[in-house]
């Protein structure tokens, strides 16, 4: 195991915040892991333990086929983030951003220099992606802020990466997945491994989260360059670990074997595995997602739990203004699964209270919330 640590710029004087990342086995493929780039999401991180403890025994054996690198901590920032007892990790502080979007745009800060380079040589080509992706983030100006440091850190090193998790949980939920179309017959497995209740399928759902600054450049790179040869090389998935509260060691050491099988269907770990589960959820759209919000304000009881197999008009929840009696139920309005809860008990103007996995495309435009 190789532990590598970068420093993160513009730290206040007297304090100093770094990114580690633990690197582990060779070959030619690499799998790029990485858990809690929202801080206060912990079920990733635990399951990033036991990760670590895992791939230290199997590199002890000689299992590894490939490089796994591993980043348990990918937000030192959001970490540190308290606020009168209350993790505030989702968000960075000073600047109010989204520690999960906005990531470098790497298929047009690469196209340019990529014209009349690339043929019909399906692995020359990725091999010319990859380094003019690592080029160009070498080239960047200084970062600006300690937010954009870490962000090109994590990036630099997942761009070259054949298979990319980012590990993930919802307030009160289901294991779920969010990943491209194109490569839900590769993530299926990883779904059926996992249980998941849910696999949610978008190219660009508007934010640029880090799953999509991975994937998404090699869709748009193959449309752009029509005539060349590329391939969907980077398999990437953001895998929401259930809820915040899901951190006990028996499912994060399921989990973490879980993942571990997968990436031996990669090719990057040897030896015996157990089977594919039967049984896998069907992806949907993510568009088909409804986001159920209250219509005032109220405290919030839950009529179904998570993972809930929903129809047309079921309830999800009911909201009752304990001054004025006013009581709304607020019912699905696509069959699927219901995937998630908020955490909060109380009715806030704008926030989603459940969200639902439906077939049928219901939203456009930009689909992630803040």
């Amino acid at each position: 195991m190789q532990r590598i640590d970068h420093p993160l710029p513009w730290g206040c004087p007297g304090t100093e915040r770094r990114l580690s990342v633990f690197r582990f086995g060779s070959g030619p493929c690499k799998a790029y892991i990485q858990a809690s780039l929202h801080a206060d999401e912990m079920p990733g991180m635990r399951v990033a333990v036991e990760l670590k403890r895992r791939l230290l025994e199997l590199e002890a054996q000689g299992r590894l086929t490939g490089v796994i690198e591993l980043v348990p901590v990918a937000n030192p920032i959001g970490l540190g983030q308290m606020f009168q007892a209350a993790h505030q990790g989702r968000f960075e502080l000073g600047s109010g951003k989204n520690f999960n979007r906005d990531f470098t745009d790497l298929a047009a800060a690469i196209a340019p220099a990529l014209q009349g380079c690339l043929g019909s040589d399906g692995p020359s080509n990725v091999r010319l992606i990859r380094a003019a992706m690592q080029a160009t983030l070498e080239a960047l100006p200084p970062a600006g802020s300690e937010l954009q440091g870490l962000q090109r850190l994590l990036l630099t090193h997942a761009c070259d990466a054949d298979v990319v998790l980012d590990l993930h949980c919802d307030f009160d939920a289901a294991v779920h997945l969010y990943l491209l179309p194109q490569q839900w017959p590769q993530l299926r497995s990883l779904a059926a491994r996992l249980h998941a209740a849910a696999a949610l399928t978008v190219e660009d759902s508007g934010g640029n989260s880090f799953d999509e600054a991975c994937a998404l450049p090699w869709v748009q790179l193959a449309r752009q360059f029509p005539n060349a040869t590329v391939p969907l090389t980077c398999l990437a998935a953001t895998v929401e670990l259930g809820g915040m509260a899901d951190t006990g060691k028996p499912e994060a050491e399921a989990s973490a074997e879980s993942i571990l099988a997968f990436l031996a269907e990669q090719g990057l770990i040897a030896g015996d595995w157990p089977s594919i589960p039967a049984g896998s959820c069907e992806a949907t759209p993510f568009a088909g997602a409804q986001y159920a919000y209250a219509p005032h304000a109220g405290v919030v009881s839950f009529l179904q739990p998570v993972g809930a197999q929903v129809k047309v008009g079921d309830p999800l929840f009911e909201v009752i203004d304990p001054l004025d009696d006013r009581h709304t139920t607020v019912c699905a309005v696509t069959d699927g699964v219901l995937y998630a809860r908020e955490r909060l008990r109380f009715a806030q103007p704008g926030l989603w209270l459940a969200k639902v996995a439906g077939c049928t495309p219901i939203r456009q435009g930009r689909l992630l919330s803040d």
